[in-house]
């Protein structure tokens, strides 16, 4: 996945506009959890992020990766993030592409990096024959939501999102029937 992507050309090492679309790799986990703690910090959520360098290694780049990452580059310097994984559409029986978490530095928004970054996931997804490109929203962050509306993400008003974790994850693995 070495692609570079501009907002209209995505070919194999061009860059135009300045904008570079890479693979994250090892050596970037400072710069993928230095994201996340930012992107945690805007959300209002930093006290819940326990994420650690090694546990990055581990699950990114380890013998199972269990997500993929693509690193923005503005004029040479990291200035967002983009980590998605593959699930699965019974109803379409095909993969789908599923972005967990997208961050641009406060410095770089509009200046289309956000945008490089969701078209290199879109070629992703039809790369790898995906029949969706799915991601969630906070429903109080109107800016990122207009953004999504602007580029025809459509809003599952129907779905909520529903997790089990901490505790409760637990308990619930060790209930009898």
């Amino acid at each position: 996945m070495n692609n570079r992507i501009t907002e209209n050309v995505v070919t194999d090492n061009v860059v135009t506009d300045n904008i570079i679309i890479r693979a994250g790799t090892e050596s970037d986990c400072d710069l993928i959890l230095d994201f996340i703690n930012k992107l945690a910090e805007y959300e209002k959520l930093a006290s819940e992020v326990v994420a650690t360098q090694s546990q990055l290694k581990k699950t990114l780049f380890g013998s199972k990766a269990y997500a993929e990452v693509i690193i923005a580059e503005l004029a040479g310097n990291p200035v967002g993030f983009a980590l998605y994984f593959y699930n699965y559409s019974t109803f379409l029986a095909k993969p789908g592409l599923y972005l967990e978490d997208l961050y641009v530095l406060p410095e770089a928004r509009g200046k289309k990096v956000g945008k490089a970054l969701l078209i290199r996931l879109a070629k992703i997804a039809l790369e790898n024959d995906c029949g969706r490109f799915e991601w969630s929203v906070l429903d109080w962050n109107q800016p990122a939501i207009d953004f999504y509306r602007s580029i025809g993400a459509i809003g599952m008003e129907e779905w909520t999102v529903q997790r089990v974790d901490g505790d409760a994850l637990s308990e619930l693995a060790n209930k009898k029937l």
